[in-house]
């Protein structure tokens, strides 16, 4: 092995190590009666509460559907893992020091058969939750209905809307398997010189892809809303119109949606500490209800024959034509807005001011 690769696979090892002190993967609850939302954070050998009574209210929700208690103490998976990590920090470490190619071969196929192993027994033990229900029990029972929630991304469930994402050490563990593979790769070339003139790169490209790909497959992205059962964040209203509706998605996944336009405006100015935060927002084509449009290719109408839920009259659409279409008598020079110059608008009513998006 080269100096190089015995660094890398020392570098994999110390990542490793974070993860008896970060979350591996973190499962979050939202619901109207929980504006603050609850979380649990699944570390290497426990499962806690992101607050204090958060476990304990869990169990409690989970009480009124059958769904069995989560004890930390009954998860053998809780037992086995700290040993399995420590061998694999063993494992790299060894590797490093010995500089034996067939070891890190050894070492990246082990630590990738555990990860998938891992990820496969992660999926059963939610299906185990979400599926084995005691109906005999349960205060609410839906026919047909299971509450599993995903392996990574998020699922309405319920009035619950569930986001399930790794945590720290879940994102050191992959970077640390990437790190092996690229040690891996990295290596090869030097062998394979006596046979070839060209250095081999693939294999190392190849190895970043992994976690790249995990990343590409988790891309947040807006969700359709539920007429009359979506609640707006900002003013607490049901969503009943679509014309009006709109949503913010931001980067962990999380989605908010609001009953007009003006409650969207008001909430990433009053709510939302940091718009780097924010993947992308949404509105929905006031001509075509439901049709999700993105902000910035958005144009906004504020006109009095636009009764909007909140009264503010701002309606958006996908072209100029579409929004006289709708709103026959607006002037395209002086009622037709961006995204940028409706915040502005809105927020010079209200005596705020836009940040940057």
């Amino acid at each position: 092995m080269t100096t190089r690769s015995r660094l890398l696979t020392a570098l994999a090892g110390l990542m490793l190590i974070t993860m008896y002190f970060f979350p591996l993967w973190r499962i979050t609850l939202e619901a109207p009666q929980y504006p603050e939302g609850l979380g649990l954070r699944i570390m290497l050998s426990d499962v806690r509460g992101v607050n204090e009574f958060d476990l304990q209210n869990i169990n409690n929700l989970n009480h009124y559907i059958g769904m069995q208690r989560i004890e930390p103490d009954a998860i053998p998976e809780l037992k086995i893992m700290p040993w399995a990590i420590a061998f694999l920090i063993a494992g790299a470490f060894g590797v490093a020091l010995l500089g034996r190619r067939r070891w890190l071969t050894t070492w990246v196929v082990l630590f990738g058969l555990l990860s998938l192993v891992g990820l496969v027994d992660f999926w059963l033990w939610e299906y185990d939750y979400g599926h084995n229900l005691d109906t005999s029990t349960a205060a609410i029972v839906v026919p047909g209905m299971s509450y599993q929630p995903p392996l990574i991304g998020s699922k309405q469930l319920l009035n619950f809307k569930a986001h399930s994402w790794p945590g720290v050490g879940g994102w050191a563990a992959f970077a640390a398997l990437g790190l092996g593979m690229v040690a891996w790769g990295l290596d090869r070339p030097k062998r394979r010189r006596k046979f070839s003139a060209k250095p081999s790169a693939g294999a190392a490209l190849g190895a970043l892809a992994l976690p790249l790909l995990l990343v590409a497959g988790c891309t947040p992205e807006p969700e359709p809303f539920h007429l009359g059962q979506d609640e707006g964040a900002y003013c607490r209203m049901t969503i009943d119109d679509a014309r009006f509706a709109s949503q913010i998605v931001m980067k962990t996944g999380r989605v908010y949606k609001f009953d007009s336009i003006e409650c969207l405006s008001r909430y990433l100015a009053e709510q939302v500490q940091d718009e780097t935060d924010v993947h992308s927002v949404w509105v929905s084509d006031a001509a075509e209800p439901g049709q999700l449009v993105n902000v910035t290719e958005a144009v906004f109408v504020q006109h009095e024959r636009l009764r909007s839920p909140m009264g503010g009259g701002w309606a958006a659409f996908a072209s100029v034509a579409s929004a006289q279409e709708t709103v026959p008598d607006i002037d395209p020079d002086a009622d037709v807005h961006t995204w940028l110059s409706m915040r502005r608008v809105s927020h010079a009513s209200l005596g705020t001011r836009p940040s940057g998006m």
